[in-house]
């Protein structure tokens, strides 16, 4: 964002209008009408009254020169996309990505949070904020896009900042949560600004004398391997991985490695190791005929699963007997571990998501039924 621009009046008005909307995205395409994501389902939305039925050309190249810096303009000149954020003011901020299709320039906007919201608001146990203390090792929250990953791993490192007199790089693409020094001296880089990409960035950072690693996206090979390295020696790493359940993000890590090193790897993993966190966002269910909870803060719920790598998981992790992973966390409640299908299935049974919801993204529907037929009894 260039200091010296003004926000243009249109960006405006359709910000704050999808602030009022409750809406978590923004699309817009030159040619198309301006669409919001809302509780997680796309809207066209009625934009005459801004005398836009269409977003234009005009209105594209008023926001690029708003928003884009000169470093970002070359970036996208040169690669058709780019990403980033801004504020609109002390409350609000948004993230970017601006990219080219068919010669026009298409928009998608992602609102965020200026307040970090602790755990128990984001449905999840805050015994997880334990692994604020811990002083090496890896720690992942992974899901599909969208999911909250980055808000999640915000609010622990919101944790560490007030508790710990610690050294914190965050190496984000883009910054999504503002972290001021409070306890913590925190340094927030951001890639394609700061550095040119998450490798090079953690590479630079493990000679910066940290205490905590965040790592927005464990997005290609060199950097989850760089990551496992960082937390091998001495670092605790934040890392956010796209992933369904634990144990295929265990997978991933294992496999960035060449086929002749994965044995080394399993052992590196279950060394390294401390926790994963899965999240999944669902639709609220909605009662026929009944109007959605206006006491909800969203419309959608958050289903998890939680894995700590105790020393029974460890060695399943290190001997490469990943299918039983499941069982482990089944039996492991009282040490804050639990599957996906238990989440699925204290949503269903407290009428929070449908059936249809649950057993939709169930791992073993088998499993769900019998979960829920015996906490119902």
């Amino acid at each position: 964002m260039t200091p010296d621009n003004s926000l243009p009046e249109f960006l405006d008005v359709l910000l704050r209008r999808s602030i009022g909307s409750n809406a978590s995205d923004i699309h817009c395409s030159v040619g198309e009408p301006i669409h919001f994501r809302i509780d997680g389902m796309l809207n066209k939305i009625d934009s005459s009254e801004l005398e836009q039925n269409q977003f234009s050309s005009r209105l594209a190249e008023e926001f690029s020169n708003f928003i884009l810096s000169t470093p970002q303009q070359k970036q996208f000149a040169l690669r058709g996309s780019v990403d980033g954020a801004f504020s609109i003011d002390s409350e609000h901020r948004f993230r970017f990505n601006i990219y080219r299709r068919q010669g026009q320039i298409s928009f998608s906007f992602r609102r965020l949070s200026n307040t970090i919201p602790t755990l128990e608001q984001l449905g999840l146990n805050p015994r997880l904020y334990d692994k604020c203390s811990l002083q090496d090792g890896l720690v992942l929250v992974v899901g599909p896009t969208g999911s909250g990953k980055s808000t999640t791993i915000a609010s622990m490192i919101d944790r560490i900042n007030a508790q710990r007199a610690s050294h914190i790089i965050t190496l984000e693409d883009p910054i999504e949560f503002i972290h001021p020094s409070q306890k913590s001296l925190v340094n927030q880089r951001q890639i394609g600004v700061d550095v040119e990409n998450f490798h090079q960035a953690l590479v630079d950072a493990v000679r910066q004398d940290p205490d905590i690693i965040l790592v927005g996206e464990l997005r290609d090979v060199d950097t989850i391997r760089t990551a496992i390295t960082a937390a091998e020696t001495g670092h605790l790493v934040f890392a956010s991985l796209h992933a369904g359940d634990c144990k295929t993000a265990i997978e991933r890590l294992i496999s960035a490695y060449p086929a002749e090193e994965q044995e080394l790897a399993q052992r590196l993993v279950a060394t390294v190791l401390r926790t994963i966190v899965v999240q999944h966002l669902l639709p609220r269910l909605t009662v026929k005929d009944q109007a959605p909870d206006p006491a909800a803060v969203s419309q959608r719920v958050l289903a998890s699963e939680v894995l700590h790598a105790n020393q029974a998981v460890s060695n399943l992790i290190a001997n490469a007997n990943l299918n039983q992973l499941s069982s482990i966390i089944q039996n492991s409640n009282e040490e804050g571990m639990w599957t996906l299908d238990d989440s699925l299935a204290r949503l269903w049974r407290q009428r929070m998501i449908s059936e249809q919801t649950a057993f939709g993204l169930a791992r073993n529907p088998e499993i769900l039924s019998q979960i829920s037929l015996r906490t119902r009894a």
